[in-house]
């Protein structure tokens, strides 16, 4: 791998999201060697992939170059590879690229798409957990705009403008809100030939309310604005089977459709070579102790969504998204340094900042500890929020730019097939 021998410490970080990406902030001009690996050579900011799946935003503007990130600390190594194993007795790894040992590791893979053993689903639908299927995406919604303004029978029209979303958590309300977007103000300006009334956009959800995280405020709300935005909205409904033509459920509920996008839960993503007794059997995330230490391990560590911790407060383990690993990645950070020199660890405290979703223009929901708002003023704090939270003043502007465009033109920029998707049936 061309990494350099050192008298410091090795630390290998694997993977580039939030947790390992903070993680490496931390470790950066320290006393470590920091080896940062991640199959992507960029980091992306995932809460606002739904915006690149509907045309809202291009992929530059939510992804940032890992190397950029780390140019400013000389201790720093990226490589971009795929871990395969881990030798825990040994203390190294092995990759695509080749194999390197270390001192301490931590795994920062974050979580996968999880179909719940559903092979003709996990065949048919679209994931969303990445910029290459966030545009397969955006791809297939615009090609089959197309296919319908072309089709010859109203049935076959349906099924091009039949939109499922499977999933009412955060990710698939926020993006049915966008495709509704699109619905409204795309296509009876920009497709005369097509009538917009024959377009659908359905919400699947299993649970008895969108948002099953956030208050039953927040969830009323959201549900109120989605059917403003004209989503369907079906609670209690679990999907059966998808066979690329027509959704099945546990209810009455039959659907044709040529575009399901699956949006109902994720699952671990662990890394051969880790006992099995530490990963957890139905979320496949490693157990943890207070200090991120994976169990069984006293110098292999996991974080972000890998990590399962359990406390008084969450006995599940803490909510897989951003913040719990930001902040386990800074006091890791400070933890490892002092496991260098020799000092006790400090205990891992989750500072809960609370939970928000959009659903589209002027719409949103917050949830924080005492307090619980919803509608414009909601909607202007998450665009803030995540304004602030991406990587790199250049993606801040761009995104601000493309977010008041779209504000005041009612217009969706990025519209463009440049990779055509094809679906396999």
């Amino acid at each position: 791998m061309n990494i350099p021998d050192t008298k410091h410490p090795r630390v290998i970080v694997i993977g580039a999201g939030f947790g390992g990406i903070r993680l490496a902030k931390a470790l950066g001009n320290k006393d470590v060697q920091l080896v940062l690996m991640d199959k992507h050579n960029y980091h992306t900011f995932q809460p606002l992939l739904y915006q690149v799946s509907s045309s809202g935003l291009e992929p530059d503007s939510i992804a940032y170059p890992v190397r950029k990130i780390l140019k400013k600390y000389d201790n720093a190594f990226f490589r971009m590879a795929e871990v395969s194993r881990i030798d825990t007795e040994q203390n190294y790894v092995e990759t695509n690229i080749g194999q390197l040992s270390f001192d301490y590791l931590v795994i920062a893979t974050g979580t996968k798409t999880n179909y719940f053993g559903n092979k003709t689903i996990e065949a048919n639908s679209m994931p969303m957990k990445s910029v290459p299927q966030s545009l397969d995406i955006r791809s297939l919604i615009l090609q089959n705009f197309e296919k319908a303004a072309i089709a010859d029978s109203e049935e076959e029209k349906k099924a091009f403008l039949n939109f499922v979303v499977i999933g009412a958590g955060p990710t698939g309300v926020e993006l049915s809100g966008a495709i509704a977007e699109l619905k409204n103000n795309i296509l009876p300006d920009e497709y005369h030939d097509l009538n917009s009334d024959l377009m659908q956009i359905h919400l699947l959800e299993g649970a008895e309310r969108v948002l099953p995280p956030m208050s039953e405020q927040a969830s009323k709300k959201a549900e109120g604005f989605l059917k403003e935005l004209g989503v369907l909205v079906h609670c209690n409904t679990i999907v059966k089977d998808y066979d690329g033509d027509i959704i099945t459920t546990n209810t009455d509920l039959k659907l044709a459709s040529e575009t399901v996008i699956w949006a109902a839960g994720v699952t671990g993503t662990p890394i051969q070579g880790i006992n099995e007794s530490a990963i957890h059997d139905k979320t496949k995330r490693f157990k943890v102790n207070q200090y991120n230490q994976i169990e069984g391990y006293d110098h292999i560590f996991a974080i972000g969504d890998m990590a399962l911790m359990t406390t008084e407060d969450f006995p599940k383990g803490h909510p897989q998204v951003a913040q719990p690993a930001i902040q386990q990645g800074k006091l890791l950070g400070k933890n490892l340094l002092k496991l260098v020199k020799g000092e006790s660890m400090e205990a891992f405290h989750y500072f809960d900042k609370g939970t928000m979703a959009t659903i589209g223009r002027n719409r949103a929901v917050v949830d924080l500890k005492h307090l619980k708002f919803g509608g414009f003023f909601a909607w202007f704090i998450w665009m803030f929020v995540h304004l602030m939270a991406l990587v790199g003043f250049r993606n801040r502007v761009v995104v601000f730019f493309n977010w008041s465009y779209n504000y005041i033109n009612f217009d969706k920029a990025a519209r463009l097939i440049i990779r055509p998707f094809v679906k396999h049936k």
